[in-house]
């Protein structure tokens, strides 16, 4: 069985003096297994934390509440060159399914209870599928073929027999595509774009309506290089500016966005260099997995009301998923083997 250990303490995390006051680590996960050097995204839903365990071929299954890891679905890609690897983007569907993308070019669905693979759905590409995302009012998931050329979204059915029921080519994303999210107040699917027209100074967030199949416009948005997307009440967007921006000689930063037009809300510099975001509802704080922030990954943490930057507390090895439990807000971030924290690789798990 897989040991937890507790650490109350922030101490040796080098928290900022507002993060060591809003977030610290409680606990580290750790997993069977081989050791874990390749992962991605995460996700609470349906009272389980799960996450795309690649060096395991796998999607890891955790209790939230007890820290126990309760099984893994395999039977997917496992470590390969990035555009054929998987599992990769991976949600929670009507809380008892687990949807996630892999390698060639499929989404494949689980049952939680059984841990079995029921379904692999076809997105008709040649490379991987990564990120995907729920539109829970028309039964549909959008899943992303970031590698492909040019990129595409899938609409796929959530109801058996899982049909595809659309694509929408993305010609002017020029490097790929990362996040998509629905948003539930408007019907809407968000999805980030890192690239527009072989700009790499240029990326947006694409507006998609998912009902109409139908991509409706593209937010500009400049030196950011856009990976995740968390959306807060009220129509707040938090975008994280990603380590490929990072990498192009941008500055670290985090953006939020007014979803009724696009337009910028706010700045944050204190952190940025993030793949994965999201929003924790019982805290009403977005949170951001920011493996490439200067000085070294971090957990950055932004309240979403009133926006204002709470801090940034250490993380480990290419910790760029994060994924927050709404019941407990307890906040999950998977970190590679070699951590002086996980040598192993493991979950670091973070609370108030």
């Amino acid at each position: 069985m897989p040991r937890v250990f507790i650490a109350f303490l922030c101490a040796g995390l080098m928290c900022a003096a507002g993060a060591a006051q809003a977030m610290h680590r409680v606990a580290t996960v750790e997993l069977p297994g081989a050791p874990l050097q390749s992962f991605d995204i995460g996700t609470v839903g349906g009272g389980i934390y799960a996450f795309a365990d690649r060096s395991n071929a796998g999607v890891d299954l955790i209790d939230p509440a007890t820290l126990r890891v309760l099984g893994r679905i395999t039977g997917f890609a496992g470590s390969r060159p990035a555009h054929r690897g998987g599992p990769n983007g991976v949600i929670v569907v009507d809380g008892t399914q687990v949807w996630a993308g892999d390698g060639d070019s499929s989404v494949k669905i689980a049952d939680i209870a059984t841990r079995r693979i029921v379904a692999s759905v076809s997105t008709g590409g040649r490379r991987r599928v990564d990120e995907l995302t729920n539109d829970a009012r028309d039964h549909r998931v959008i899943a992303a073929n970031n590698a492909d050329q040019p990129p595409f979204v899938t609409l796929i059915s959530t109801r058996a027999p899982y049909r595809v029921v659309a694509r929408i080519t993305l010609p002017r994303a020029t490097h790929g595509l990362e996040q998509p999210l629905w948003d539930p107040r408007t019907g809407d699917v968000y999805l980030a774009i890192p690239e527009l027209d072989g700009v790499p100074a240029r990326g947006g967030i694409a507006v998609i309506d998912p009902r109409a199949a139908r991509l409706l416009r593209i937010w500009p948005l400049a030196q950011c290089m856009p990976a995740g997307l968390a959306l807060a009440p009220g129509g707040h967007l938090l975008v994280g500016c990603s380590d490929d921006a990072v990498a192009a000689g941008f500055p670290a930063q985090s953006l939020v966005v007014d979803t009724r037009d696009g337009h910028l809300v706010k700045r944050f510099t204190q952190v940025g260099g993030s793949d994965e975001v999201g929003y924790d509802p019982r805290l009403h704080d977005f949170v951001l997995a920011a493996s490439a922030n200067p000085g070294g990954p971090v957990l950055g943490v932004i309240a979403a009301q009133p926006l204002h930057w709470l801090g940034n507390v250490r993380s480990g090895a290419r910790a760029h998923s994060v994924a927050a439990d709404p019941r407990s807000g307890k906040v999950f971030v998977p970190v590679a083997a070699g951590d002086r924290n996980c040598p192993r690789g493991c979950v670091e798990v973070f609370g108030r």
